[in-house]
């Protein structure tokens, strides 16, 4: 499913009109972004937990030439299922 469809979705679900939903869908995924931006996490309980992990420098390989490659240290999004998620889908 791709972010048409999810609106489209949305918007049957609710029953409301696609623009609205397409507003709505935009909302939610420009304040999780925003929140994990600014360091925090957002939690959705039943559904799963939005976080920001560190990832350390690291020394990698370049598997063309086997030389070493300097990873260096990022913040990177998560993303956790909760419980009702983990159900529904099993």
């Amino acid at each position: 499913m791709n972010k048409n469809e999810l609106v489209s979705a949305v918007a049957e679900q609710a029953g409301i009109e696609k623009n609205k939903a397409q507003a709505a869908v935009e909302a939610v995924f420009s304040v999780i972004t925003s929140e994990l931006k600014n360091g925090g996490d957002v939690r959705l309980v039943g559904f799963g937990n939005f976080s920001v992990s560190k990832r350390a420098a690291s020394t990698g390989r370049n598997p063309q030439t086997g030389a070493e490659v300097k990873i260096p240290a990022r913040t990177v999004p998560k993303f956790t299922a909760g419980k009702g998620l983990k159900d529904a889908v099993n």
